[in-house]
């Protein structure tokens, strides 16, 4: 019996590791790993000394291969595994098809993705110092907007009837990573719900509610987002 190679995340609140869990499910080799979910909190698995001897920097998702290495960082976790297993290539069949989503990739997760993501940490102390390690209303607020300045052009990029950021058939990781984004985007301490400002973000996020693979990755009902969590 072949051994399941071991995925460390955390619940699907988290985006990171919500983009690599939505991966592996749009792959269809979720059922292949096993999966550990930290404890998020100040004290909580991740920075335990044992996560901290597979990966330093303490952060999730870290994989473990068949040899015993790691490897993390979200976007080399998931271009590892699309190389490394049969089927659809997320990342790209082709050479622009690979750059082209890297490149989305980049900008969604630079200028909205983690715009939101600081936002949350500099604006919301209650999980503690270990993860949200200073409050800066002003700074909080300037990441805010930078991240609905660069949603509107990824909503203009939408608007020519493409349902997916490569204009295919279905998503690749940059969508992923724009999902992921937009559920975060609704946190209440944000106060930025990507989908309730731009039309065809809006469709676009429609969309992805519908895919098995989208509903798989947050089973968990643990996002903190209500109309995930709890779906009519």
């Amino acid at each position: 019996m072949t051994t399941k190679l071991r995925v460390f995340t955390s619940p699907s609140a988290f985006p990171n590791p919500q983009r690599l869990r939505l991966f592996m499910h749009e792959k269809g080799i979720a059922g292949q790993f096993e999966e550990t979910v930290y404890n998020m909190t100040p004290v909580g698995e991740q920075r335990g000394w044992r996560h901290l001897k597979m990966n330093e920097w303490g952060e999730t998702p870290t994989l473990q291969l068949a040899d015993g290495s790691y490897i993390s960082e979200t976007a080399a976790v998931v271009r590892y595994l699309d190389q490394a297993y049969p089927g659809r290539k997320l990342t790209g069949d082709t050479p622009l098809e690979q750059g082209l989503d890297s490149m989305w990739d980049h900008r969604i997760w630079v200028h909205i993705l983690y715009r939101l993501t600081t936002a949350f940490h500099v604006l919301h102390t209650g999980l503690g110092f270990k993860l949200e390690l200073t409050k800066n209303e002003a700074w909080g607020e300037h990441c805010r907007k930078e991240a609905i300045a660069h949603a509107g052009l990824v909503n203009k990029h939408l608007s020519d009837g493409r349902q997916w950021m490569l204009g295919g058939d279905q998503p690749t990781f940059a969508d992923i990573t724009l999902a992921t984004a937009i559920a975060f985007s609704k946190f209440p301490v944000i106060a930025t719900p990507l989908d309730e400002r731009f039309e065809f973000l809006d469709a676009y996020w429609q969309r992805w509610q519908q895919r098995p693979a989208f509903k798989a990755a947050y089973a968990d009902r643990n996002s903190g987002i209500p109309e995930i969590d709890n779906p009519a």
